[in-house]
């Protein structure tokens, strides 16, 4: 059985269709003048062939082998070694990354689209590439002249990797609780001292440097988030000509045995024990928080996007053995024994499974490439509205992309697993893998809790809540035109109920954290952020039907593609008729204030 990574189809139809992003990003924006759609295209067909016959061999491998930690070295699984190499020589790992920064600058959606391609073929394997990319963006926009000209090229060309050094064993989420700290010399460099975890490539042999920015408290700091500072620490201090000097005193002292992405080295990291850990100030002193938040976003953003393209695979991987599995008679042969077997997608319950995945991988695609979109306006856009509208849309929607696609594109791995039975659950297949690797996507780069306290403690009062009512305008205007399409009339009446619904428990949960049962309003932040992920869903979904439906009444579908074009519109409506009336329910439990996880004991017995 092939092993299909995305669906070339789906992934056209949304850039090109549906978010036409040709017109809206490719003839706008000067930025892209050397892009157009043809490129674009040649792109992605490069990147899938490499994808297939490069990447996806060292996926199975790489889990099975893991990483190897041997006297301080950290060693990646042996087939990664030349993946690796011809990622940096087709300058893969640079493709989205600014041309100021020596990166190929190619329009947000490609990059991504790219992104999505290589995740679900060997996550592992293309990070060791491309991590850096958002260590030298904190350097180009926070580092001096030097430090640029120093790092950035290097990195940006893969020669050198790059991390972030934030979570300590008793400083995670609490990033101000960091016990690292840096004592300024008489040179301007710091010492450092401390340790790190779960430091992501802190360790690897791909790369000849690694470049560490690391979160500390200079000496006399305040504590807290605002004493906080960040520093780069290369693993090989650099002459001022380029060339490697000696090595720092920062060291991997081990690597983490995980349930997932095990051909990701996962590091614990020491600075300091010799007493010379050398780093240089990124920035000014006790902006630490503010910088590795430029990169947190983005980090977040790629985060939802590892998820969606674990969901991805997983389905259509789940899908091609549904065609080909020989099991069972056809219900209305179930009774003949004599009746032929036939495939599992001819049974109804596997049909519907099916079909709860493609909606959700359907609406993922559709939602991150939006926000994508909305990212590349606010940065790009001329007109100071335009840009203000669409960053605030950006910083609504990223702990949702982070949350919901974490979440449920887990469980769309969970659902394929389910479709190929007992030997979903062996290593057979790739289906256990996604599962597995896909499950960290909720819990690094912030937990999902944190992200729902994020939606409703700082991003639903944005502007006084102007934000929150763009975003029910942006989602109006994918109703209205449904309204006027006789065959959407319904679905887009269900949605409009539904996103109503939506801005009055927004409403109702904002009041109660701003009142004394603030920790009540808390405890459904969560279910507040699946509720309004769903009603993305559903617009995302309806959106698609929409333009779908409007091809098919103009004729523009060829006669091989109506099933594509009609499959939008039925995928819509099993969202919407089959699982947004449950986000109903979601948002009336929401308005019973439910007290009882604040109120029950903790002591063990009976209680928590």
């Amino acid at each position: 059985m092939a092993q299909q990574l995305v669906d070339r189809k789906d992934l056209d139809f949304v850039l090109w269709e549906q978010l036409d992003c040709e017109g809206e990003i490719l003839k706008k924006y000067g930025e892209f003048k050397e892009f157009n759609k043809k490129t674009c295209d040649m792109i992605i067909t490069e990147a899938k062939s490499l994808a297939v016959k490069e990447l996806l061999p060292t996926m199975q491998e790489g889990d099975r082998q893991g990483v190897r930690f041997e006297d301080g070295v950290v060693k990646v699984p042996d087939s990664f070694h030349r993946a690796h190499k011809l990622l940096l020589e087709g300058e893969w790992q640079s493709l989205g990354v600014d041309t100021e920064m020596g990166g190929q600058g190619a329009p947000p959606f490609i990059a991504t689209a790219v992104a999505e391609i290589f995740m679900a073929a060997s996550w592992a394997c293309i990070s060791y590439a491309s991590m850096g990319n958002g260590t030298s963006d904190m350097i180009f926009k926070y580092g001096t002249q030097e430090q640029k000209d120093m790092y950035i090229d290097r990195i940006t060309t893969g020669e050198w990797g790059g991390t972030m050094l934030l979570t300590e064993p008793d400083a995670g989420t609490d990033v101000g609780a960091l016990t690292t700290t840096a004592v300024k010399n008489e040179d301007g460099t710091y010492s450092l001292s401390g340790n790190k975890i779960f430091i992501t490539n802190g360790e690897h042999d791909l790369c000849e440097n690694i470049i560490h920015p690391v979160l500390a408290r200079i000496e006399g700091d305040p504590p807290g988030t605002k004493g906080i500072s960040i520093f780069i620490v290369p693993k090989f201090l650099v002459n001022p000509d380029g060339s490697l000097g000696e090595r720092n005193d920062i060291i991997c002292t081990g690597v983490e045995k995980k349930h997932g992405i095990k051909a990701s080295a996962t590091c614990q990291m020491s600075m300091g024990s010799k007493g010379n850990c050398v780093g240089f100030l990124l920035g000014q002193e006790r902006e630490g928080i503010k910088i590795m938040f430029n990169m947190m976003n983005h980090a977040r953003m790629g985060t939802g996007l590892q998820a969606m393209a674990y969901a991805s695979a997983s389905y259509l991987d789940a899908l091609n053995y549904a065609r080909e599995r020989v099991q069972g008679r056809s219900l209305e042969n179930m009774a003949n024994p004599a009746a032929p077997p036939v495939t599992i997608i001819n049974h109804p319950d596997v049909r519907r499974n099916l079909l709860w995945m493609k909606s959700y991988v359907s609406g993922f695609r559709s939602f991150f490439q939006y926000t994508s979109m909305v990212a590349c306006k606010a940065a790009l856009s001329e007109n100071e509205e335009e840009r203000k509208i669409n960053n605030g849309l950006f910083e609504l929607m990223t702990p949702l992309i982070k949350a919901y696609l974490s979440d449920l594109g887990y469980e769309v791995c969970v659902q394929g697993i389910q479709v190929f039975g007992g030997v979903g659950f062996c290593q057979d297949f790739l289906a256990e893998q996604y599962a597995r690797d896909c499950k960290i996507t909720s819990i690094y780069e912030g937990t999902s809790g944190i992200q729902a306290m994020d939606l409703l403690g700082r991003k639903l009062g944005m502007e006084k809540g102007k934000v929150f009512m763009a975003f029910m305008g942006e989602v109006g205007k994918t109703v209205a035109k449904a309204k006027e399409q006789e065959e959407l009339k319904g679905l887009a009446v269900d949605l409009e109920a539904a996103l109503n619904r939506l801005g009055e428990t927004a409403m109702h949960l904002g009041k109660l954290a701003s009142s004394l049962e603030y920790k009540t309003a808390f405890a459904h932040s969560l279910p507040f952020l699946y509720a309004m992920g769903d009603v993305i869903m559903a617009w995302m979904l309806l959106w698609r039907a929409s333009v779908a439906t409007e091809k098919l009444a103009g004729g523009k579908v060829k006669s091989k593609d109506e099933s594509f074009y009609q499959g939008q519109v039925k995928t819509a409506e099993f969202f919407i008729k089959t699982l947004l009336p449950v986000t109903h329910g979601k948002m009336n439990a929401i308005f019973n204030d439910c007290k009882a996880a604040i109120e029950i004991s903790e002591d063990g017995y009976g209680g928590l």
